[in-house]
């Protein structure tokens, strides 16, 4: 089942269409996404429990952007980037860690944990320098329902909460302020443009084709539906048990949730946001997982599970095991992507058209044709068409 987001997308003459295929290779087309869809966009970064105590920090690198989220003296989350006023440095290393001050190891600048400009060596010599004009610069933070995300522009689009104000009553029961990590944040470099790993996340079409682990656990019933912002896919797993071993295990282990209601102790539903991130909501766990572009053909994929704590012998099994299915569900979706990616080199394919069905698909292209009207070209136009200037819808 699928499900329509606006009654006006039939409107757009390109509404039953993909994006062209140049569009997921061609160097001008990713910088006008850095600058027209990334820049402005909400990243997770990492959940409150991650940062417990002050000083404690999380990084995040991308589109030649490294920001710092940290946990200031008086306990609030902010986030800078992580840059020093005085030559630019990198001011820490590493995804995480913890520091009483922020200290450049360049030229010792040093700077408290709400970003102010506290240690200046030589300082007598910077003449009649504004020290409160040079603490780190600001970046915007969201916590939303405890999950910490950074926004490097605000171009007036919505809030996380916003984006997912559509279904807020189904995530509340699940207890996301309470959730800790387990495992660690993985981080899985793919040779593909970043669009192909969120059009196959958000693809339904294939899970019966390409994935007869989901399909053995989900039978027909897999769902999706598009809103503004948001994409949903579900499916509740079946009572009938798996010819598969780890499959019919989890089936079988799976243990009550008291704090779920009754229609989502065995359903999995998937969440994925604009432009780039999901959350896919388990009953014995939450991951989330985010596709960061690094080059018109490279992304890398960066996720971390995080849980409720819960020390059944049959909680920890049914993660073991959740872990094991979906493990083979990216060694596929790995190899279908790829192929997506090397066939689109041909010259052969431009658009191909798409199902009624595929709701997701259709608004997420009619997004990024909004945002980049050379997206409707079937062909790409002159080098350098990025660099000229963007007017504002």
């Amino acid at each position: 089942m699928a499900t329509q987001p606006r009654s006006d997308m039939m409107s757009d003459p390109d509404a039953g269409w993909s994006l062209p295929a140049w569009t997921y290779s061609d160097p001008d087309f990713f910088q006008a996404e850095v600058d027209r869809v990334f820049r402005p966009s909400w990243q997770i970064v990492c959940h409150e429990s991650d940062i417990p105590q002050v000083g404690d920090y999380h990084t995040l690198d991308y589109i030649g952007e490294s920001v710092i989220v940290v946990r200031g003296d008086d306990r609030v989350v902010r986030a800078f980037t992580n840059v020093c006023r005085h030559r630019g440095a990198r001011l820490v290393d590493g995804p995480s860690g913890c520091a009483s001050r922020l200290t450049c190891p360049y030229h010792a600048w040093s700077y408290d944990l709400r970003g102010a400009l506290t240690g200046l060596p030589l300082s007598q010599t910077y003449g009649g320098m504004d020290r409160a004009a040079h603490g780190l610069v600001p970046v915007q933070v969201e916590i939303w329902q405890s999950f910490i995300f950074v926004r490097l522009e605000d171009d007036g689009g919505p809030a996380v909460a916003e984006m997912m104000q559509p279904y807020a009553a189904e995530v509340e029961p699940y207890r996301f302020a309470d959730m800790r990590a387990f495992g660690r944040v993985t981080l899985r470099p793919r040779d593909v443009n970043w669009k192909n790993v969120g059009d196959n996340y958000s693809d339904g079409l294939h899970i019966v084709v390409a994935h007869p682990g989901l399909t053995r656990l989900m039978s027909n019933g897999y769902t999706v539906e598009a809103m503004e912002h948001v994409d949903k896919m579900a499916a509740p797993i079946r009572d009938r048990l798996s010819n598969n071993p780890s499959e019919r295990a989890y089936q079988a282990i799976l243990p009550d949730v008291p704090h779920l209601p009754e229609d989502r102790k065995r359903l999995w539903t998937y969440f994925k946001l604009w432009p780039n991130f999901a959350f896919d909501i388990y009953p014995d766990q939450v991951d989330f997982m985010q596709w960061l572009p690094v080059s018109p053909t490279e992304t890398l994929i960066r996720e971390i599970a995080y849980a409720v704590p819960d020390d059944r012998r049959e909680m920890k099994a049914a993660r073991y095991l959740n872990w094991r299915i979906n493990r083979q569900v990216n060694s596929e979706d790995t190899w279908l992507i790829k192929r997506v990616q090397d066939g689109m080199a041909s010259k052969s394919f431009t658009v191909g058209p798409l199902s009624e069905t595929e709701v997701a698909l259709r608004n997420f292209c009619r997004k990024m044709r909004g945002l980049i009207p050379e997206a409707r070209l079937h062909h790409a136009p002159a080098p350098g068409w990025s660099r000229r200037p963007h007017a504002q819808g």
